[in-house]
């Protein structure tokens, strides 16, 4: 490969690295925006909603951490259920044969359908909508989900396919499900998703206050 020719994605990470090398490095806003770390056990955060506490709890997606959820179930009144919509043709570290997107639609199954949360709000969060953007115009969602319709290589297609899927998986359809096409790493969609949440989590606690 000539020099001049090198993937995008590896100059990122030679100029990162170059960056990291000075001691008076500072982190940019879009360093640590890009950065990553699994989540692994039960990591909580405290903050205030218009005067109201809330505590939200950040559990690790791997298999070898569910366990641990039902830790933190008791006393719960929302779940923000986080899906990789751009994994659907690939495969859990665990076993290399699962795929992922399937994995997860079995996990939201599991928790949707739970008695224990019958007055819980869950909240499907589609993420990483730009990889998934990009990944659509050269993946076939079809060769890995041969129920799909519509077109494979148009994203509005592939969301809408990804979202019936997950309804598909609520036994009990008469409340709506709350969702929403994120981008983690762009702060506007992020910022405008966030007061839809705060919104939607206010008027689910104070309907649930009205009915006791």
């Amino acid at each position: 490969m000539s020099p001049w020719l090198v993937p995008p994605f590896q100059v990122s990470h030679v100029c990162v690295c170059l960056w990291l090398s000075f001691q008076n490095y500072l982190p940019t806003k879009q360093d640590i925006l890009l950065a990553r770390r699994a989540t692994k056990g039960i990591v909580e955060y405290d903050f205030l909603i218009k005067g109201i506490p809330f505590r939200m709890m950040d559990v690790g997606g791997q298999r070898s951490q569910r366990q641990k959820w039902f830790l933190c179930f008791e006393g719960i009144t929302s779940i923000l259920f986080m899906v990789s919509s751009s994994e659907f043709d690939q495969v859990l570290m665990e076993d290399r044969r699962t795929n992922r997107l399937v994995e997860s639609m079995n996990i939201f199954e599991t928790i949707v359908n739970n008695k224990l949360f019958a007055r819980v709000s869950i909240i499907l969060f589609l993420n990483k909508t730009d990889l998934l953007e990009a990944k659509v115009k050269t993946v076939n969602i079809e060769k890995h989900f041969p129920d799909f319709v519509g077109r494979p290589h148009h994203l509005e297609d592939v969301q809408k396919y990804l979202l019936l899927c997950f309804n598909r998986k609520r036994r009990d359809r008469s409340r709506p499900l709350f969702h929403h096409f994120t981008t983690a790493i762009d702060t506007e969609n992020i910022r405008f998703v966030f007061h839809a949440v705060k919104d939607t989590v206010l008027q689910e606690n104070l309907n649930d206050i009205m009915l006791q």
